[in-house]
Order: structure tokens, then C-alpha cells, then sequence
């Protein structure tokens, strides 16, 4: 099963000069725990996601009115193409402990697969071994704060 046929198209996006709060309440309204950050030609630039706004923004007093949301997101952001296949997203977030990976195409957002989407789709097996993946703690968590 490709990417496409599980992934959120119906994606919000911010530009980096956005205010952390305006991010924070576009994500309660969306009902979302990420946002993706896209630059004038909706190329992904970093992602924000409800952690990211307490740990560098609340966390820190920041502004939240003032603070622009590049200050507060996270730039290493992993990207999949929507014609992979649904265990590459898989093992992407085992591998690299992530939940949320958007999905570029020539270079643009087209959506967005979470491991929601994923628990949709793949056998338990598959699922179980991403779970274990993302949750590894210790020297090998890349991702780890």
C-alpha cells in the first residue's frame, strides 16, 4: 500500500514568521498535535508540534504573542515521498523515533502520515515493531530531548 492511499492531505501549514500562539490555536482547532512549517513555495522548512510549543516556548516565558514559531521548531524535519510504500513511513519512524513524517512531492507538502494513520492500515506486527522503535530510550534514541 503506497503512502498516498493512508496519508491526511487536508493539511495546515505555517509560515515561519507565524506567532507561536496563532500555531498553538490553529492546532486546537484542527485538532492536531503537529503543524508543519512551509516556506512560500510550500516547501517544509521544520515542524511544530504541541511538545515543541511547551518544552521551547512555554517552558522558556517566552512571548507567545511575539515569538515567531522558527524559534520554537524543530528544523530536522524527515519527509517521505507519497508514492512510497506504508512500511517505509514504518520503518522511518521506528528508526529515526518520530510519529509524524509530512509527505513532499517535487518538492511541496502534499500530506501528512502519522502513525495513527498507520495503525490504520498495517498488520500488528508491523505496528508493534514501529511502537518499540520509537520508544527506545538510551544512547540510541536519536531524537531523544
Amino acid at each position: 500500500m503506497k503512502v498516498k492511499e493512508c496519508m491526511c492531505n487536508d493539511v495546515s501549514c505555517v509560515k515561519p514568521e507565524a506567532k507561536v500562539c496563532e500555531v498553538a490555536k490553529l492546532m486546537l482547532d484542527k485538532h492536531v498535535g503537529c503543524i508543519p512549517v512551509c516556506d512560500n513555495n510550500n516547501k517544509v522548512v521544520g515542524l511544530v508540534t504541541d511538545r515543541d510549543l511547551i518544552l521551547r516556548s512555554l517552558a522558556c516565558n517566552k512571548d507567545t504573542n511575539k515569538t515567531p514559531i522558527s524559534e520554537v521548531m524543530t528544523t530536522k524535519v524527515y519527509e517521505i515521498s507519497s508514492e512510497a510504500d506504508i512500511s517505509e513511513a514504518s520503518k522511518m519512524m521506528s528508526e529515526c523515533q518520530i510519529r509524524r513524517i509530512p509527505v513532499v512531492d517535487n518538492n511541496a507538502i502534499v500530506g501528512i502520515i502519522t502513525l495513527g494513520d498507520l495503525t490504520k492500515k498495517c498488520d500488528t506486527n508491523q505496528i508493534s515493531s514501529t511502537v518499540e522503535g520509537i520508544c527506545k530510550c538510551g544512547k540510541n534514541a536519536k531524537n531523544a530531548e
